[in-house]
């Protein structure tokens, strides 16, 4: 049978030590055992920081500890130490680790008042800043044999139950966060219960490092970032731009075929409008500022002022609702230099973004209309996708009868499409609700990628109206809606998605044509430009190298097609072909004899095999 190790109720999880400490029912409450549960996680992974603490503690004895919590990808520690440490050092400590945990130590949970936890930290700066940092006069630490720790749990019963564990990078931190504060040690590390679970992650960790997009990104020439240019500025190298460009006008096509009309707004606005829309006093701090002729400007963080001054520019009429705009509009935004990554964060980037102006009563068919687009597109790059609905936060503009319309219309529309979603409470914009788009990736990450938010606050500060079946004036609805979020950030996850072996219908390179001399050109440019004709991107490969070199370094671009031309290709007007997406059953490419004719007529059907 399986062992105890917590409880949870709606809200809160209890190891043991706090049930037998504080008498508490568990009768209404549902068990935790040893596995691997998100519930379970939370004290196995809680534990082990613990465990890190002391091997650091055993191994640098004069490491002071600020604090060590659970985290999305399992824990960290902060800490301070006179020496310096390095990846190189991560061995040792989780082999300590590994000794102290079999020594089976017991964690013992003591309570403490405020003035009992600052007299037994007395020398311990760091833990005087944690509990600067906490309201009340209660505290509690784990013991756990000679270490020692201010901590509130959970955590298990006993080090015995650690053998799955490790540890998986080294980093500086602020303290606390705050850059005007000292540089911490921070060391993660990743616990499971179970040895095989932690197996596998491993496994897809070193599958993430091989899939790493920056990676990808240099060796398949897709993009570059330059320090005279700046930290956090893509450049798109042609073949970059050339896959954009593919999803750009694949998704232009269905906005088309769905009535959304293209706009085209500045980037840069007075700060007059910014604080009409809140962003001023709400978003101030991640915007840029300049002063033109002494007045103030702001360059967008977002689109949806320029769309509602579109949508001013003209009177409107129930009759001419819903309008749909939509623009993949340039925004900046003021990231801090620490959570720069790649083009997964990013200063500046473009939103597949679009604005919907609808009646109250339009907003329900409004939605499920986008939530099947979305369907449309996750299926075509063949995507799981989970939605989240995040509900109104602290920090927000507007009526409490306005959110509560505006989250039940979300609700409606996820309900009616048979979606599964879950609630982030306090999540949500603070103009409005919305649902986050999550995707799940080849190797099972969870990406959150486009957006859908209705928003009654913006068109009531804007005063946007349109006259109503009476002859009235009334207020629109505006619904905010991105799918794709930004092309940055959804190139960034394709890329790791396909490791690099895009699909032929957005393929930066379909076609590598590699004539085996010179004879062989002039055929080879005719093909090219062939394959131009029909919306195919080509390269013809003319170096000095030898065939088997090129070949070599097609498939290194991992390029979908590879069309050689010879003297029997050029007698017979014909291809030798070699196709990744055919594999024999030693996994090598399949190459074929094909027309020239029926070469163009299958990559044409292979660059229309998917639409939005």
């Amino acid at each position: 049978m399986q062992e105890i190790i917590g409880y949870v109720d709606d809200s809160n999880i209890f190891d043991i030590q706090s049930v037998e400490e504080g008498n508490l029912d568990t009768s209404n409450m549902l068990p935790i055992y040893f596995d691997d549960t998100k519930e379970a996680h939370q004290i196995i992974r809680h534990t082990c920081a613990h465990l890190l603490a002391e091997a650091i503690k055993s191994i640098y004895p004069e490491a002071k500890f600020f604090v060590g919590p659970v985290v999305n990808e399992g824990f960290y520690y902060d800490f301070k130490v006179n020496s310096k440490i390095n990846d190189d050092d991560l061995p040792k400590i989780e082999n300590k680790m590994k000794d102290i945990a079999k020594k089976g130590h017991k964690l013992i949970k003591i309570n403490l008042s405020r003035k009992e936890a600052e007299q037994r930290f007395k020398d311990d700066e760091l833990k005087h800043a944690v509990m600067s940092r906490i309201e009340g006069d209660h505290f509690s630490i784990y013991q756990q044999g000679e270490f020692e720790d201010l901590c509130k749990g959970p955590h298990l019963p006993t080090l015995k139950l650690l053998n799955a564990f490790k540890l998986t990078k080294i980093s500086g931190a602020y303290l606390g966060g705050d850059e005007d504060s000292e540089v911490l040690t921070r060391i993660y590390g990743i616990a499971f219960a179970k040895k095989e679970n932690l197996k596998d992650y491993l496994h897809k960790l070193e599958e993430a490092k091989k899939r790493d997009h920056r990676k990808l990104g240099v060796e398949l020439e897709l993009f570059t970032f330059d320090e005279e240019v700046g930290a956090g500025l893509p450049i798109w190298l042609p073949k970059g731009a050339r896959l954009r460009r593919r999803i750009e006008e694949l998704l232009t096509r269905a906005l088309i075929l769905n009535e959304y009309e293209p706009v085209r707004c500045p980037e840069i606005l007075k700060s007059d409008v910014w604080k009409i829309s809140g962003h001023y006093s709400h978003y101030k701090e991640n915007m840029y500022f300049t002063i033109i002729d002494d007045v103030e400007y702001g360059i967008k963080p977002m689109n949806c002022v320029g769309h509602i001054k579109v949508y001013q520019n003209s009177i409107r009429s129930y009759r001419e609702l819903p309008l749909r705009f939509y623009e993949y509009g340039v925004v900046h935004r003021h990231e801090k230099s620490g959570v720069l990554h790649g083009l997964l964060r990013v200063r500046e980037f473009t939103q597949d973004d679009a604005h919907i102006f609808c009646r109250p009563e339009q907003i329900e068919n409004e939605v499920n209309n986008i939530l099947k687009f979305t369907h449309r597109i996750m299926n075509a790059f063949n995507f799981s996708y989970e939605m989240e609905l995040s509900t109104r936060p602290q920090d927000s503009i507007g009526s409490d009868e306005v959110w509560e319309s505006a989250t039940q219309a979300l609700q409606n529309a996820l309900t009616n499409n048979n979606i599964n979603y879950q609630v982030d409470e306090g999540g949500g914009a603070f103009y409005g609700p919305k649902i986050d788009i999550k995707i799940t990736d080849a190797i099972g990450r969870k990406w959150q990628c486009g957006t859908i938010q209705i928003d009654m606050n913006l068109p009531n500060r804007f005063n946007l109206t349109y006259t109503d079946e009476n002859n009235a004036q009334s207020q629109p609805v505006m619904i905010h809606r991105a799918i794709l979020g930004s092309f940055e950030r959804f190139v960034a996850i394709l890329t790791e998605h396909f490791g690099g072996e895009f699909p032929f219908f957005i393929a930066p390179t379909q076609v590598v044509i590699i004539p085996i001399n010179e004879k062989h050109i002039e055929m080879a440019r005719d093909l090219q430009i062939q394959l131009r004709d029909i919306g195919i991107y080509s390269e013809i490969n003319t170096k000095t190298e030898s065939l088997n070199k090129k070949i070599r370094n097609a498939e290194k671009q991992k390029t979908p097609i590879i069309a050689l031309i010879g003297d029997k290709e050029l007698e017979n007007n014909s291809l030798a072909v070699r196709d990744r997406r055919n594999k024999t059953d030693s996994g090598e490419n399949t190459q074929y004899e094909i027309s020239i004719n029926d070469f163009l007529q299958k990559v044409q059907i292979l660059n229309r095999e998917v639409s939005f």
